[in-house]
C-alpha cells in the first residue's frame, strides 16, 4: 500500500502542463498504429516509440530489459540474460502479444510466442509499441498489442561504428557496423557478439537441479540494401539472423533422475528474417508496397551435448499494401496477405505440419479539423479452423490547444497453435483439432496532453477475452473453456527540465479469471517505472527505479499456488563523451543487490556492472 501511495504522489507531482521537451518528438512519423505513416500526436491507439537515442541512453543489453521500462508491459525471465522470456502486455497472456521485425512474423507457431530474449539491441534502430487490440491491422495474437522492432538502415554519409564492453559474471560484448548512402543506394551491415557466464538459473535452495552457472552466447548479423531507381520506385532487401546458445536448469525428481545435479541442458535457438520489398509511388494518390518475407524460429534442445528435441517454424509471407490519398488528411489502406506456416519437430512429428492464411484488410484514417477518425476491418481465412473477422473504430478530439481525448472499440483473436491443435499423443496428452480461436473485445478511453514537446498520456482500458484455451479436467487435451477480464489504467509522462530529463509511468490493472476471480499468473496489479537523466558538460548520468507489486505463480516443485512478493530495483547508468566520436559508458543494475523472483524458483541477477567503449562516426 505504501508503494502505491508513493507512486500516486509521484505522478500527481509531475503530470502537470509544465513547458518541457519530450524524448520522442511529436512530429515523428510512425507506422504501427495504422500501417500508414502518421505523426505520434495524431495516433488513436495508445503508442510508445523508442528511437535510437532512447535505446543508446538506456544502456540496456537486450529487448526484454528495455521493454520493462514501458507502461503496461511486464517481462519475466527464467534466470537472466538469454533465458526464456514471457511478455505480458496489459495483463494479457504472453501469446497475446504480436512481435514483428520490420513487419515480419518471426514467432513460433508451436508456442505462439516470439523469443525476444535472443534479440540484442545492437541491430535495432527503433521500437514501436502499440497497446490494445489491433488484430484488425495484423491478424492473430494482437490481443494485448503489437511490438514492432525496426533494424538499422543506412542514413547519410558512409560511417563506421563499433562498441566493446565487459561486465559482471564474465559478460563480454562486441559490436560493429558500417552504413550510409552512396548516390541512389543505401546500405547497413551490423554484427554483434554477446557472451556471459551467468548464474544458476534455478535457485538450488528451492529445487533440486544442477547448481552450475548457466551461461549464454549470442551472435547477431543484420544487413540491408536499398536502391532508388528514381523518386518514385525503390527496391530493398534485408537479412537478419540471431543465434543464441542458452544453458538452463530443469527440475528433476531425484528418484527417477539420479544425475539431476550433473545433467547439462542447453538450447540453441535461431531467429531469422529475409525480406524483399518493392516500394512504389504509382501516381499522386496511390502508393504501393509489395513485400515477400520469410521469418524463422528454429530451436534445438540438448541434454549432455546430445540433441534431445527440435521445433522449427517457418513463416512465409506475401503482402501487397496500397495507400490511397483521397483528399487532404484522408487516406485509405487496402491490403491483401498470404501466410503459410510450416512446422517441424523431432521427436515426434505433429499430426499436421502446415496451414495457410489468406487475409484482406481495409483501413481509413481521416482528420476533420480538431477531430481524428480511424476505422479498420480485417478478415483472416485459416485453412484449418476457418474465418476470423476483426475491426476497430477509433475517435480523437483535440481541444484547449494542447489537449486531446481518444476513444476506441475493437476486437481481436488468437489462432490456436500447432501445439494446441496438432500435438501428437505424448504421456496421455494430445492436441485438439476442433479448437476455436480465442476472442477479445476491448474498449478504451484516453486523455493526452502535448505542448512544447512535453507529453502526458492517461488511458483506461477494459479487455474481455473469451474461449481461452486451457487443459480439460482430465489433463488429456485442451479445450476452449476459460474467460478473462482485464481492466485498468496507464499513466505516462515524458519531459525535460533544462538539462534534466524525466520519464515515468505507472500501471494499475486487474487481470483476472472471470469464473474464479483469481489474478492471472505472473501479472502484478500495479507496477511503475521512473527514470531521471542529468546532462553535465560531457557527462550524462541517470538513475532508474522499477517497482512491481505482488504476483501469483505456481510452485516450481508442486505447482501449488504461491505469491511472489513485491520488489523494487534501482539501476544507474552514465556516459562520458571523450570527443565527438568516442564515448565511455557504464551501467549498474540492481544497485542495492535486491533478492527477488520473476518466476518462482528461478534466480534473478544480483548487482551487476557493465562498462563499455563506443565509437560512432
Amino acid at each position: 500500500m505504501k508503494q502505491k501511495i508513493i507512486t500516486v504522489a509521484l505522478f500527481g507531482a509531475i503530470a502537470l502542463p509544465f513547458a518541457a521537451y519530450a524524448e520522442t518528438p511529436m512530429e515523428l512519423l510512425i507506422v504501427t498504429p495504422t500501417r500508414m505513416p502518421q505523426s505520434l500526436d495524431k495516433t488513436i491507439p495508445d503508442t510508445t516509440v523508442l528511437n535510437e537515442q532512447d535505446i543508446q541512453k538506456s544502456g540496456a543489453p537486450d529487448v526484454p530489459t528495455l521493454l520493462r521500462s514501458l507502461a503496461g508491459v511486464e517481462v519475466v525471465q527464467t534466470g537472466g540474460l538469454g533465458k526464456v522470456s514471457s511478455t505480458f502486455m496489459r495483463g494479457t497472456n504472453s501469446d497475446h502479444v504480436l512481435v514483428l521485425l520490420d513487419g515480419v512474423r518471426i514467432n513460433s507457431a508451436t508456442t505462439g510466442t516470439t523469443a525476444l530474449e535472443h534479440i540484442m539491441l545492437d541491430s535495432i534502430e527503433r521500437i514501436e509499441v502499440v497497446r490494445g487490440n489491433v488484430s484488425s491491422l495484423y491478424g492473430s495474437e494482437a490481443i494485448g498489442g503489437v511490438i514492432q522492432l525496426f533494424t538499422k538502415l543506412g542514413h547519410g554519409a558512409p560511417a563506421f561504428n563499433a562498441s566493446a564492453g565487459l561486465g559482471s559474471h564474465g559478460t563480454q560484448r562486441l559490436a560493429a557496423g558500417f552504413s550510409g548512402e552512396v548516390n541512389d543506394n543505401s546500405f547497413s551491415v551490423n554484427v554483434g557478439k554477446v557472451k556471459t557466464d551467468g548464474v544458476s538459473a534455478i535457485n538450488t535452495s528451492i529445487a533440486t537441479t544442477n547448481p552450475d552457472k548457466d551461461g549464454y552466447d549470442n551472435t547477431t548479423f543484420n544487413a540491408q540494401v536499398k536502391h532508388a531507381f528514381n523518386d518514385y520506385h525503390q527496391l530493398s532487401a534485408s537479412l537478419f539472423s540471431t543465434r543464441g546458445d542458452s544453458q538452463y536448469d530443469t527440475v528433476y525428481d531425484a528418484t527417477f533422475h539420479p544425475t539431476a545435479t550433473t545433467d547439462r541442458n542447453n538450447t540453441k535457438a535461431a531467429l531469422e528474417k529475409l525480406s524483399l520489398t518493392s516500394d512504389d509511388q504509382l501516381n499522386a494518390m496511390w502508393h504501393s508496397k509489395l513485400n515477400w518475407a520469410r521469418g524463422t524460429d528454429d530451436s534445438k534442445d540438448y541434454l549432455n551435448d546430445v540433441e534431445d528435441f527440435r521445433f522449427k517454424t517457418v513463416n512465409n509471407q506475401l503482402a501487397w499494401q496500397n495507400e490511397l490519398q483521397l483528399a487532404n488528411m484522408q487516406r485509405i489502406n487496402l491490403a491483401v496477405e498470404h501466410l503459410v506456416q510450416s512446422v517441424a519437430s523431432d521427436p515426434p512429428p505433429f499430426t499436421k505440419t502446415k496451414r495457410s492464411v489468406n487475409s484482406l484488410l481495409g483501413g481509413y484514417v481521416g482528420e476533420y479539423g480538431a477531430q481524428q477518425v480511424q476505422f479498420n476491418l480485417r478478415q483472416d481465412r485459416y485453412s484449418d479452423f476457418g474465418t476470423a473477422n476483426t475491426g476497430l473504430l477509433g475517435y480523437g478530439l483535440s481541444f484547449a490547444d494542447s489537449w486531446r481525448a481518444t476513444a476506441s472499440i475493437s476486437n481481436a483473436f488468437k489462432a490456436p497453435t500447432f501445439d494446441d491443435m496438432y500435438s501428437p499423443l505424448v504421456l496421455g496428452f494430445v492436441g485438439n483439432p476442433n479448437l476455436r480461436p480465442e476472442r477479445s473485445q476491448n474498449k478504451e478511453v484516453g486523455l493526452h496532453y502535448a505542448a512544447n514537446g512535453q507529453r502526458v498520456d492517461a488511458v483506461y482500458f477494459d479487455n474481455r477475452i473469451s474461449d481461452l484455451i486451457a487443459s480439460n479436467a482430465a489433463f488429456t487435451t485442451v479445450v476452449n473453456i476459460n474467460q478473462a477480464q482485464i481492466n485498468g489504467q496507464e499513466l505516462s509522462y515524458f519531459g525535460e527540465f533544462g538539462d534534466t530529463h524525466l520519464k515515468a509511468n505507472a500501471t494499475w490493472q486487474n487481470p483476472r479469471d472471470t469464473a474464479t476471480g483469481q489474478v492471472l499468473l505472473r501479472r502484478a496489479k500495479q507496477f511503475a517505472n521512473l527514470a531521471v537523466t542529468q546532462h553535465i558538460g560531457a557527462w550524462e548520468a541517470g538513475g532508474e527505479w522499477q517497482y512491481s507489486g505482488a504476483r501469483q505463480d505456481g510452485d516450481i516443485n508442486t505447482f501449488a499456488p504461491v505469491t511472489l512478493p513485491s520488489y523494487q530495483v534501482f539501476n544507474l547508468n552514465a556516459r562520458y563523451r571523450v570527443d565527438k566520436d568516442i564515448s565511455v559508458s557504464a551501467r549498474i543494475d540492481n544497485l542495492f543487490n535486491r533478492d527477488y523472483m520473476l518466476v518462482h524458483g528461478y534466480n534473478t541477477l544480483g548487482r551487476t556492472l557493465f562498462v563499455g567503449l563506443n565509437y560512432q562516426q
